[in-house]
């Protein structure tokens, strides 16, 4: 996905969390919900000078993956037989081949801005992530689909700012957590529906900060919570 298709997943996905329709740009979804996570650094080729993106920043010299392969195809990154005179010798022929590869890409499809993405499609910003379809600002995800600034997290449908956990859907802010829907700001629990501000507790419905609610209140708090989020 381009920038401007992912900004219309991303809206997407707040509406599918929160109900709510939103618009925001995509910078205004970096600044407000990926300020703090681990995103793909933009740098030069060494050969074309283009823009490019990488999770190896500050490295001395680039090439893109599609680059790296032209010159392969091309003319070889092999050099003749060589007899090695000096360590100095060593790292001279070494500079002439010592390129870090950008947009490491494979058996996948329109992915854009990111590094280090296996069997994924549409892809935004996102870096090490495997298995995944439509997601954005991710970090080593697995399995996780429409998702927005998660990391190391698998199987999450549906889902923003889901850090270190497992089968999370329609929920925000979930941390170290498995099988939690419809929830937010969760912290170490496993089989939540409809909670939010809890840590600690399992196999719960309709709780807040780990005390049981009516659903009549907790839905009535639930939209004073979704406006408070939206307009931080």
């Amino acid at each position: 996905m381009n920038k401007e298709e992912s900004t219309t997943v991303a809206n997407n996905i707040f509406y599918n969390i929160f109900g709510v329709q939103t618009n925001y740009t995509m910078e205004e979804i970096t600044q407000k919900y990926a300020f703090d996570f681990k995103r793909p650094v933009c740098v030069k080729d060494s050969f074309t000078g283009q823009e490019t993106w990488t999770d190896i920043p500050k490295y001395e010299r680039y090439i893109t993956q599609a680059n790296m392969e032209h010159c392969g195809n091309k003319r070889g990154w092999m050099f003749e037989n060589k007899e090695f005179k000096s360590l100095q010798e060593i790292m001279e022929q070494w500079n002439k081949i010592n390129y870090m590869t950008t947009e490491r890409y494979f058996n996948s499809i329109d992915v854009h801005e990111s590094d280090t993405i296996y069997d994924s499609n549409s892809v935004y910003r996102s870096t090490s992530c495997s298995k995944c379809n439509r997601i954005i600002f991710c970090d080593n995800c697995v399995s996780c689909e429409l998702t927005v600034a998660s990391q190391r997290s698998l199987g999450c449908v549906n889902c923003i700012r889901v850090d270190d956990s497992g089968n999370c859907s329609n929920s925000y802010n979930v941390i170290c957590s498995k099988k939690i829907a419809n929830s937010f700001f969760i912290q170490d629990c496993s089989d939540l529906y409809e909670c939010m501000f809890c840590s600690h507790i399992s196999n719960r419905r309709f709780c807040i900060a780990n005390s049981q609610c009516s659903e009549k209140s907790y839905y009535a708090i639930k939209k004073v919570v979704i406006d408070w989020i939206l307009k931080q």
